[in-house]
C-alpha cells in the first residue's frame, strides 16, 4: 500500500479508534458515570422536549380545526399571531386542566370514601377475628404467650437508633421533592419554548445539517425522523384510544354485575392505562381498595373481573388499536411491549412499540427495493402463493 496522504489519514485514523475502543472497554463505569451526570445535567431539557411532543399532538390538531382559511382578523390583526398562543394554551388545559379535573376528584372520592367507611370497617374486622378466636381457642392462647412487652422496647430501641436517619431522610425527600419540582417546571418551559418556535428550530436545524453533511444523507435522516414523529404521534392517539376503550369495558361489566363505585373506578382505570401493558394495574389496585372498605368479598370478585378484562384488552384489544394506529402488526407489538419492558421497565414499554414500528416501515422499505432489484415476483413470497411451499 503507497504511503500518500489520504492512507496515513487512514492508518491514523483506525489506530485511534482501535486505542479509543480500548480505552474506553478498561473504563466502562467512568463513561457510564459521565453519562449520568451529562444526563442529570440534561434532564430539564430531555423532559421538555418529551413534554412539548406529546403537547404536540392536540396542539397540531387544534391548529388545523380552529385556524383553517383565514389569514386575518378584523382585517388588521394576523390570525397566525393568535393560532400558536391560542393553541398551546388550549393544549396545556386539555392535557393537564381537564386531565386534573377529571382525575383528581375521583381520587378524592376515593379517600374520603375510605376515611368514612373505615371506623364501621375496622369493627367488621374486629367482629370476624374474634369469631374466629372463639371457635379456636388455641391461637387466642398463642397470642397470649407472646412476650408483647419485650418486642415494644425492641420496637422503641429500633425508633431510637433510627430517629437520625429518618431525619437525614426526610430531609433528603424534601430536597428530592424540590428539585423534582424546579425540573419540572423548567421542563415546563422549555417545553412552551420548543413549542412556540418550533418551525424557526426545525430550520435552523436542517441548515446546520445541510453545511456540514452530505445532502443525500441528510435527506434520508430528515425522512426517517419524520416517519417517527408520525408513528409516536401515532402511537399516542391510539394509546388514549385505548385507554377509553378499557374504562368502557370497565364501567359496563362493574355496571352489569352490579359493582359499587362503578363510573369512579372506571376513570381511574382509563387515566393509569396510559402506561402501556400494566398502567392498568395501579387503577385495579386503588379500586380493589375502595371495594374491600365496602365488601371485601366483591373486592375479590373485582380482582378476577379485572384479570379477565385485561387479559382481553392486553391479547386483543391492544395491539390491534396501538398496532394498527402505529403500523405494526399485533404480533409485534407484543414483542415490543415484552423485549422493551424486561429491558427497561415503563420507559421501554412506552418507546418499544413506536421504535419498533418505525424499524419495521424501514426494513419492510428495503426489503421492497431489494425484492424489486433482485426482479422476485409477488407469488414467490406471498402467503399460498407456491404451491409445495413449507407454508
Amino acid at each position: 500500500m503507497e504511503l500518500n496522504r489520504d492512507n496515513i489519514k487512514k492508518i491514523a485514523l483506525i489506530a485511534g479508534g482501535t486505542a479509543a475502543l480500548y480505552w474506553a472497554l478498561n473504563h466502562i463505569p467512568d463513561i457510564l458515570g459521565i453519562l449520568a451526570s451529562v444526563v442529570g445535567l440534561l434532564f430539564p431539557f430531555l423532559l421538555g422536549m418529551c413534554v412539548a411532543f406529546v403537547l404536540n399532538v392536540p396542539m397540531r390538531g387544534l391548529e388545523k380545526l380552529l385556524f383553517r382559511p383565514w389569514k386575518r382578523l378584523g382585517g388588521k390583526v394576523p390570525l397566525e399571531r393568535l393560532k400558536r398562543p391560542v393553541c398551546l394554551t388550549l393544549s396545556f388545559i386539555l392535557v393537564v386542566g381537564v386531565g386534573g379535573m377529571v382525575l383528581l376528584p375521583q381520587l378524592g372520592h376515593i379517600f374520603l370514601t375510605m376515611r368514612d367507611a373505615a371506623p364501621e370497617f375496622i369493627k367488621e374486622v374486629q367482629a370476624w377475628s374474634d369469631g374466629i378466636l372463639a371457635k379456636y381457642p388455641q391461637i387466642g392462647e398463642y397470642i397470649n404467650q407472646i412476650e408483647w412487652e419485650k418486642i415494644g422496647q425492641e420496637v422503641i430501641q429500633f425508633l431510637k437508633a433510627g430517629a437520625g436517619n429518618m431525619l437525614n431522610s426526610t430531609v433528603g425527600v424534601i430536597g428530592s421533592v424540590f428539585s423534582g419540582a424546579t425540573t419540572t417546571f423548567l421542563g415546563l418551559i422549555f417545553a412552551i419554548y420548543l413549542l412556540a418556535q418550533k418551525e424557526k428550530l426545525a430550520g435552523q436545524t436542517k441548515k446546520l445539517l445541510y453545511a456540514h453533511f452530505k445532502p443525500k444523507g441528510v435527506d434520508e435522516f430528515l425522512r426517517i425522523c419524520a416517519l417517527a414523529n408520525r408513528t409516536f404521534s401515532s402511537f399516542i392517539t391510539g394509546q388514549c384510544v385505548e385507554a377509553v376503550i378499557l374504562g368502557c369495558m370497565f364501567f359496563i361489566a362493574m355496571s352489569v354485575f352490579r359493582f359499587p363505585y362503578a363510573l369512579t373506578i372506571s376513570v381511574i382505570v382509563a387515566f393509569t392505562a396510559l402506561i402501556p401493558v400494566f398502567g392498568a394495574f395501579i387503577g385495579a389496585i386503588l379500586g380493589a381498595l375502595l371495594i374491600l372498605v365496602n365488601d371485601p368479598i366483591q373486592a375479590l370478585w373485582f380482582i378476577v373481573l379485572f384479570l379477565a378484562l385485561q387479559q382481553v384488552e392486553g391479547n386483543l384489544i391492544y395491539p390491534r388499536v396501538v398496532g394498527s394506529s402505529v403500523g405494526l402488526p399485533g404480533i409485534w407489538v407484543l414483542v415490543a411491549v415484552t423485549i422493551g419492558g424486561s429491558a427497561f421497565g415503563i420507559l421501554g414499554m412506552l418507546f418499544m412499540v413506536p421504535l419498533g414500528s418505525v424499524i419495521y416501515a424501514i426494513v419492510r422499505e428495503k426489503t421492497g427495493k431489494k425484492l424489486k432489484e433482485n426482479h422476485v415476483p409477488p407469488e414467490k413470497y406471498q402467503a399460498g402463493g407456491q404451491k409445495g411451499s413449507c407454508a
